[in-house]
């Protein structure tokens, strides 16, 4: 694993990748309207800190972007109203139901991106592991939902008898997958964007 250092440009991409996530979470710039969806952006922040500054970096963007969406469920930004049920059942549950899976999210995206990056183009990495963040954000979501309150009444009553991956699959639906789309094409074009200026450098590969 490449070792994360506190350094003069580690702490500039951080602080600047927090502020986009704050503004993605407390203003509306974050959802986009698509006839009746909303896609959300807050995923994107977290993939390009996986590509530049591997696990430790995607998993703190992750953690930020969890505390960040624990803060919705109070109103805190743009309310979540799913959040705000949960946080009346079980807040603890719901702190972990929104931080944990993002944090994850962060630090496996990461390891995702220094391994294909050894194998493969650095671009196409970049791509690939943005297709795979916005993955594992909704499974890991989804999954911890149903783990942690999918013996409530409110759950119970998202579900309707189904089981956990049909129910996963139609709940999420159309929205999970344009945003799988559109955080795949941004990553990638940050990515390579990044790449092209030797802000990422391509690792050497293996020759085993």
């Amino acid at each position: 694993m490449k070792s994360f250092k506190f350094n003069a440009k580690t702490i500039v991409l951080l602080g600047l990748l927090t502020a986009i996530i704050a503004v993605f979470s407390f203003t509306p710039i974050g959802s986009i309207p698509v006839g009746p969806l909303v896609i959300t952006l807050n995923i994107i922040p977290i993939a390009i800190a996986a590509i530049t500054m591997g696990p430790i970096g995607g998993a703190i963007i992750g953690g930020v972007f969890g505390i960040f969406s624990f803060l919705q469920c109070f109103g805190i930004g743009i309310l979540s109203g799913m959040g705000a049920i949960l946080v009346d059942i079980n807040p603890v549950f719901a702190f972990i139901q929104r931080f944990v899976p993002r944090l994850l999210d962060g630090f496996l995206a990461g390891l995702i991106f220094q391994l294909l990056s050894k194998l493969t183009d650095v671009r196409i990495s970049c791509f690939v592991t943005g297709f795979f963040t916005a993955l594992m954000n909704t499974a890991f979501f989804m999954l911890s939902l149903v783990f942690l309150f999918g013996n409530t009444d409110y759950v119970q009553g998202l579900m309707k008898g189904k089981s956990v991956i049909p129910f996963i699959i139609s709940f999420v639906g159309v929205n999970a997958l344009v945003e799988m789309i559109v955080c795949t094409l941004i990553t990638g074009a940050v990515g390579t964007a990044l790449f092209k200026a030797k802000l990422i450098k391509a690792p050497e590969k293996n020759t085993d």
